[in-house]
């Protein structure tokens, strides 16, 4: 696959993925519940196997659009397990500044709240007693300085920003 394929079929899926994904087609019920995860499922084990061969699609392969597109389908892949790789193939990129620092750190916390552990940048939020609420928050002390590392905004702003846009 070349590299103009490769950011041609990461922004089609992305496109699929967000459109599966429009909070004005409100709370998806059963069948495009089932739906998306077969999509996700999908994108996942396209995404794994594009890794495998070719490693994480960087920004001077395929754009800084498509970049982001892969990290899109890395933040719903299915597998806890094939979304740490994913994390740490992108973690990889952005060393050396071929991947979006911002979006690691969102990676970063999803693989964190999926297996049991708080989070670091405070990017993941749900609803909980209290209404909608972030996720535990690893010393939430250093939560702006690790944010302001990764050129994230200040959490405070972020959360104003969740809580207007509330599509949880």
């Amino acid at each position: 696959m070349t590299d103009e394929e490769l950011r041609d079929e990461l922004l089609r899926r992305m496109e699929m993925d967000q459109a599966m994904r429009d909070p004005a087609k409100g709370f998806p019920g059963d069948r495009r519940l089932a739906r998306l995860q077969r999509l996700d499922e999908g994108n996942t084990a396209w995404l794994y196997s594009v890794v495998a061969t070719r490693g994480w699609p960087l920004i001077s392969q395929v754009g800084e659009r498509a970049a982001r597109a892969a990290w899109l389908l890395a933040q719903h892949a299915t597998s806890l397990r094939v979304q740490r790789l994913f994390r740490q193939v992108m973690a990889d990129a952005v060393e050396s500044d071929e991947a979006s620092s911002r979006d690691l750190a969102y990676l970063e916390d999803r693989v964190r709240v999926r297996s049991g552990r708080p989070q670091l940048y405070g990017t993941q939020f749900h609803h909980g007693a209290g209404g909608l609420e972030p996720m535990p928050i690893e010393e939430p002390e250093l939560l702006d300085e690790r944010r302001r590392a990764v050129g994230l905004e200040p959490f405070a702003e972020y959360e104003a920003f969740i809580r207007k846009t509330d599509t949880l």
